[in-house]
């Protein structure tokens, strides 16, 4: 039932989608955007794969004054994509149905989520009367682009199809990566400090032949972008759907079961340089995706908090250990398949 302190004011709420494969810094893009939000009221959704909120965990110690913590509002376990009905669409009537709603929502997904089915959302009647998307912004990890991880090596593929022609060729990461492409309104090429200026002219070049309508790009580092750029597009998205075409569009449903994710446990570490070359290693050898977690060392009362694309990490010691046992989590994730016992055993050192 429409709420009542709400049906009564004729501005839509709008709504900011981020969306970006896994580690293209969207927990940091919108922890940029919160520090700057100078007193409006903006909710957050963040929504992870897997059972551990690594993001939400994030985003609520930021120290930020205006970030309250329930403005954030944590989905995890399931893709927004697949669990619109039962996820999505309660939580944002819950938050429009306040005493004092958001004047801005903003909606982190997840990094292996499918923009189009989130979009299509905003189309049922509880929703549509009373939120708008503002806009689709998607965050490319440059670096990751630039180093060939969602193309296809054009040679192996024709390989494949000549020893089977009924082999249909699939990519899981290219198809998520393009479509988050194609659904945006706003594309920013992130960790361009990453990159020579050359290799990423190269990239926003191919994402500019790649995207089927015409599309602003911006380029970023730490995901640093001034709130009038990312708020106030204006692109009522939910009205224009056949501009954004989707590898998955005619499809009933959508699965991940081409990725999958774990929880590792870890014991207090002796020294952040060797967890973090240990990361690294084991990131590389069993070709992993992401890691994100936090970690306890000797010695330090701050937790140390990790962030992996690849064999790529970052880190810092954000706040102090609230827990008493001093157990870091560290998700991760990858193309299903992973060795868990071996992966498990080589983060743990045995």
């Amino acid at each position: 039932m429409m709420s009542q302190s709400i049906s009564g004011i004729g501005r839509k709420i709008p709504v900011t989608i981020i969306t970006g494969f896994l580690g293209a810094g969207k927990t940091t893009l919108l922890g940029n955007l919160l520090a700057q939000a100078n007193g409006r009221r903006i909710a957050i959704v963040v929504n992870e794969f897997g059972s551990l909120g690594i993001d939400g965990e994030i985003l609520r110690s930021c120290g930020i004054e205006n970030c309250p913590d329930e403005d954030i509002v944590e989905l995890t376990n399931g893709c927004l994509c697949c669990t619109v009905a039962d996820d999505f669409i309660p939580t944002m009537q819950a938050l429009i149905d306040r005493p004092d709603p958001p004047e801005h929502i903003v909606i982190e997904t997840s990094g292996l989520a499918l923009p189009k089915p989130l979009l299509k959302a905003f189309s049922w009647p509880d929703i549509r009367t009373r939120m708008t998307v503002d806009g689709v912004i998607t965050l490319v990890d440059a670096p990751a682009v630039a180093a060939g991880r969602f193309a296809d090596d054009p040679a192996a593929v024709a390989a494949q199809r000549a020893a089977d022609p009924s082999l249909d060729h699939d990519n899981p990461l290219a198809e998520v990566y393009e479509d988050q492409l194609n659904a945006a309104d706003l594309i920013v090429l992130n960790k361009t400090d990453l990159l020579k200026t050359v290799e990423t002219d190269a990239v926003e070049a191919a994402i500019i032949k790649a995207v089927p309508r015409k599309v602003v790009t911006l380029r970023a580092v730490e995901g640093r972008l001034d709130p009038a750029v990312l708020l106030g597009i204006g692109a009522s998205a939910e009205d224009d759907l056949q501009a954004r075409p989707s590898n998955h569009d005619g499809a009933d449903d959508h699965e991940h079961d081409d990725f999958e994710s774990f929880v590792v446990i870890l014991p207090e570490q002796v020294t952040a340089d060797a967890v973090l070359k240990r990361l690294s290693d084991v990131a590389g050898t069993f070709d992993i995706l992401r890691m994100k977690g936090f970690v306890a060392v000797q010695g330090k009362k701050m937790r140390l908090a990790v962030q992996g694309v690849g064999t790529r990490f970052r880190h810092e010691f954000d706040v102090p250990w609230t827990d008493g046992t001093r157990d870091g989590r560290l998700v991760v994730i990858g193309q299903t398949g992973l060795d868990r016992a071996a992966i498990e055993a080589a983060l743990l050192g045995a």
